[in-house]
């Protein structure tokens, strides 16, 4: 145990029989700044606590009568509304000898899901299992998710949390879960009920379980981990455990005491301590080789890389060792690249090694399918071109540096946080006001459009116009360089009803409904068949950018035409009437074959015919799949280099370039 500033500290062990008797208490020695006591008592199974005392400074918080939880407990249970205890437990686990997937960044495919609300209304799982890891686990999910054609699950954070005290105020839950309450134990919320009442090592073990099916089905298992902040709140918030153990050490604060929030959270923990840097380092180590996960997602990550002057550097040692560390080899890692600190917006900036978030890409591909479609409609020129959307489907290279390439870019349309693909195409505005925030919480700017009608309609013109936008936006995805993330729910058209900050909602308001209508099925069917083209098609996975006037294995070739056929010129990028885009991508595999792609884009309502380009090394264009069709399908016919398609209203269109010869 850790504390540079207690004056003493106290191991107490609960007795099993009688979880409120105390059974031993054990006055902890120090040896420079750790603490350690052992006790007969201390057997799998038992519950224990620290007590902690020391000075009264102004950057001090001991709290010597609070049952303190051990930052390092590998179980955590509850023993009253707002009391927690850690629990000894068994860590063997037989894996069966069942391998990591280990699945290549260029295939990777990431499905972000929450454990809890994947599965707790899916009607082929067992009742006891919705809800768990072991219903993620069930055959049904991993057949489900393996059809597909996803390569990962990226699970919100399955960390022990808690509600923070003003929601629980108010009769909400902090449903997303990013309220750590220790690092290292599995939340155990989302174990089944046998495995909770058998205790912490039951509910590890059910959670091993579920990483050890996952990896049979060929499926990683990514954590979105919350290091930034935790569940102790604000300096007067509750005290469970860092604040009481050693307070000026674990939490940033200024010189009076006072915490420095730069996550939103009320308090930000201090990575640039080296006990603090190893906490996390050896935390991330424990769920890599103990409890086989495959990768992590790191909330608010800048945080994790601002120094002890509270500002952030790529050269933060944190941020290298996650990287470099022998022990966490070939693990995939995820940045969010912000806080909501001073110069907190670090996209594309950290260090390699690192994939992050892109919510350039986000924003960029929102825009140009959503608001300036409908600023086009009401003014009759969009308000952009085709420029920086063609900077995005090549992977960013005006946002990652050479040596990271497309591969540092994790692509999404949407995320647990803000819209779902259906709310994008059906609401203006967000409509959060059973947040009972009086709609004020939630981002203002969400880039959507409704097409006309706020909110659920029976028109069927804008019901359709609807989801041919989703399947543009889908398709604009899965078509992209770099690596994507579906939002869980999306692939079917799931709905929040336009709140875009629902978490704190545990209901059916965000749980996946698996119950489908016709229109629902046909967006399965496109996403299952966009990722089918993914896997087979090298020129959708480039992993290294272009460059020109070079042969760079494994990157894409790119030539870029206008409507007519024609080599894109320099007004034409930044000219807003320009909204139709085609770009032939050749790929320079080095592990599988060459292929060349075509992809049309076509970003206005009205039609437009189209040439295909004519280059020497193309004989013909075979039709892969349009975004007009409500489901894939077959399209008969190839067309030649120099012929004419007529290419409808704000849609995409991929051919396959057959060679010449």
């Amino acid at each position: 145990m850790y504390s540079a500033s207690a004056e003493g500290m106290d191991l107490v062990v609960f007795d099993a029989e009688n979880p409120d008797h105390v059974a031993d208490r054990v006055r902890m020695h120090r040896t420079g700044d750790v603490w350690e006591a052992t006790s007969s008592h201390l057997v799998v199974g038992a519950h224990y606590a620290i007590q902690a005392w020391g000075g009264t400074g102004v950057r001090d918080a001991f709290s010597p009568e609070s049952l303190l939880l051990d930052p390092y407990a590998r179980g955590i249970v509850r023993t009253g509304a707002s009391q927690w205890r850690a629990e000894v437990i068994d860590t063997t686990f037989n894996w069966q000898d069942v391998p990591r997937p280990r699945v290549p960044l260029d295939r990777t495919v990431i499905y972000e899901a929450h454990v809890r609300g994947l599965t707790m209304q899916h009607p082929e799982i067992p009742l006891e299992l919705r809800g768990t890891y072991a219903g993620l686990a069930h055959e049904v999910m991993t057949s489900y998710l393996t059809d597909l054609g996803v390569t990962a699950v990226e699970l919100l954070p399955i960390h022990v949390f808690n509600t923070e005290e003003r929601l629980a105020s108010m009769g909400l839950a902090n449903y997303w879960g990013y309220n750590t309450l220790n690092f290292f134990s599995p939340h155990a919320a989302y174990a089944t009920a046998s495995a909770r009442a058998a205790g912490a090592t039951a509910v590890a073990a059910e959670f091993k379980e579920m990483v050890a099916r996952l990896h049979r089905a060929g499926i990683e298992v990514i954590l979105d981990v919350v290091y930034n902040h935790t569940a102790e709140e604000g300096r007067h918030g509750p005290t469970t455990s860092f604040r009481g153990l050693d307070n000026s050490t674990y939490y940033r604060q200024t010189d009076d005491g006072s915490y420095i929030d730069i996550t939103g959270c009320g308090n930000s923990i201090d990575t640039s301590r080296p006990v603090v840097q190893r906490l996390i380092l050896d935390s991330l180590r424990y769920w890599v080789n103990e409890m086989g996960v495959d990768g992590f997602r790191f909330d608010l990550a800048v945080t994790l890389g601002r120094d002890a002057n509270h500002e952030y550097t790529p050269e933060h040692p944190l941020l290298r060792a996650i990287v470099t560390d022998p022990g966490l080899a070939g693990i995939k890692m995820i940045a969010e690249p912000w806080d909501t600190g001073m110069g907190g917006w670090q996209t594309g900036n950290f260090p390699n090694g690192w994939s992050e978030w892109n919510d350039r890409y986000r924003d960029r591909m929102r825009a140009f399918w959503l608001p300036d479609i409908a600023e086009a409609r009401a003014n009759g020129v969009a308000p952009t071109g085709v420029g920086g959307l063609a900077t995005r489907l090549a992977g960013s290279s005006n946002t990652f540096s050479p040596e990271r390439g497309p591969l540092a870019s994790i692509n999404f349309i949407t995320a647990h946080d803000g819209f779902t693909l259906a709310d994008l195409t059906s609401y203006n505005v967000k409509h959060n006001i059973g947040n009972g925030e009086d709609n004020r919480d939630g981002a203002q700017e969400n880039r959507s459009w409704n097409h006309g009608f706020e909110g659920p309609t029976d028109d069927p013109a804008i019901a359709q116009a609807r989801r041919k936008t989703m399947r543009d936006l889908m398709g604009t995805l899965l078509l992209s360089a770099g690596i994507p993330m579906i939002t869980a729910g999306d692939e079917s058209g799931r709905t929040q009803h336009g709140n875009n900050n629902a978490y704190c909602h545990d209901s059916p308001l965000n749980w996946v409904n698996w119950e489908w209508q016709d229109w629902q099925r046909d967006l399965f069917a496109t996403t299952r068949y966009l990722l089918q083209l993914r896997r087979e098609l090298s020129a959708l996975r480039p992993m290294e950018f272009g460059r020109f006037g070079e042969t760079v294995p494994n990157a894409n070739h790119m030539e870029w035409f206008n409507a007519a056929g024609e080599t894109m010129n320099h007004d034409e990028w930044g000219d807003p009437g320009n909204r139709t885009l085609q770009y032939l991508a050749s790929t320079t595999p080095v592990d599988e074959p060459f292929c060349r792609i075509l992809t049309v884009i076509h970003g206005v309502e009205r039609p437009i015919d189209v040439v295909m380009p004519s280059d020497p090394e193309v004989q013909f264009y075979e039709p892969l799949w349009f975004s007009t069709h409500s489901a894939p399908h077959e399209v008969p016919g190839v067309l030649r280099p120099g012929e004419t398609i007529r290419v409808a209203g704000t849609s995409i269109l991929v051919f396959r370039a057959n060679p010449a010869g």
